[in-house]
């Protein structure tokens, strides 16, 4: 059989002589398959800056950045004004998660594969029972997050660039791991799941290796060696893991020595995290500022960067868009 398709110039076309409507079907892809198709089918270095709040996540987004980490550092700080201490609660980290998940369900247009997707940095505090695993994966699912950390820290929990630590055994690790991968394939769900261990300060680096092996071998999808404490170390838990994809969290002036992005795509990394990389420079700048106000009665805001521009970053035009499109007449005379 012969099948003769005409498409015309006004749109339309024809399929054996019967003229039919083009119709347009949208599917927008889950920021956990998006994330997966970039670990799949490509070698590139995951580049994510820590974003902490709706502003520093659109600013991220501005940029092109195709992967944004939620860090919970910053988070605790900028909802609680407290120290990543394990204080912040689900209802604190997911909340956040999902306003900044959802911004903009299409992503930068930078990359129109892919788009950005946001992983919330720690499934809850750390004590987390099967039950409390099960029930917070389920809310970063629905929160529409691309992946989340899954801890062996005990509960009195802090920083991982912080002295101090204490983990759990590798048993009950190993069950928070276990419930998190049977919770999101019950939802059938791409949610990443990144086994992170913070054991390096306790029992040393092979517990850290054993640790991730186990985790990898029920499924686990990425790993975390949290606090490297040289360059060799690094790159040598990238081999002893291969082909298993590697996170390196770069904290600046933490545990780890400073490694560039390119330093970390050579060694073997898939992803990288900036934790800090919108909390500090905000705490440096608005620290600037109010010093400024109150030594010289301004702020000293730079030209350019009045109410507008900050408003035209967090979506205004889009705001004007739908208004205007819809019929509505709230931006008939601007802004």
């Amino acid at each position: 059989m012969t099948i003769t398709i005409t498409v015309e110039k006004d749109g339309y076309y024809e399929v054996n002589g019967n003229r039919q409507e083009p119709t347009v079907n949208l599917y927008i892809i889950p920021a956990a398959s998006k994330l997966h198709r970039m670990l799949k089918d490509t070698k590139d270095l995951i580049v994510c800056p820590g974003v902490y709040d709706g502003l520093s996540a659109r600013i991220a987004m501005d940029l092109g950045f195709k992967g944004l980490y939620m860090t919970g550092a910053g988070t605790t700080a900028s909802r609680l004004g407290m120290a990543d201490l394990g204080l912040a609660q689900l209802h604190d980290m997911k909340t956040n998660a999902e306003m900044i998940a959802n911004l903009d369900p299409f992503g930068p247009p930078t990359d129109c594969r892919y788009g950005y997707w946001l992983w919330s940095s720690k499934a809850h505090k750390s004590q987390l029972g099967p039950l409390v695993v099960s029930k917070s994966v389920q809310e970063y699912i629905q929160a529409g997050v691309a992946g989340f950390h899954i801890e062996d820290q005990i509960q009195n929990k802090r920083c991982g660039h912080l002295a101090g630590k204490k983990v759990v055994s590798l048993e009950e690790y190993i069950t928070r791991i276990r419930a998190a991968k049977m919770t999101k394939d019950r939802l059938h769900s791409d949610i990443v799941l990144i086994a992170r261990t913070d054991a390096l300060q306790q029992h040393g680096y092979e517990e850290c290796i054993r640790r991730l092996k186990a985790a990898r071998d029920i499924g686990a999808d990425v790993g975390l060696l949290e606090g490297f404490t040289s360059k060799e170390q690094a790159r040598q838990a990238v081999q002893d893991l291969a082909p298993w994809p590697l996170l390196l969290n770069m904290v600046e002036h933490g545990a780890t020595p400073l490694i560039t992005t390119k330093e970390a795509e050579d060694m073997g990394f898939r992803i990288m995290i900036f934790s800090f990389a919108s909390i500090t420079p905000a705490y440096i700048g608005i620290r600037s500022a109010l010093t400024r106000l109150m030594t010289e009665g301004v702020v000293g805001i730079p030209e350019g960067l009045g109410p507008r521009k900050i408003f035209e970053v967090c979506g205004l035009m889009d705001a004007m868009k739908i208004d205007t499109e819809a019929g509505g007449d709230g931006f008939a005379e601007g802004v």
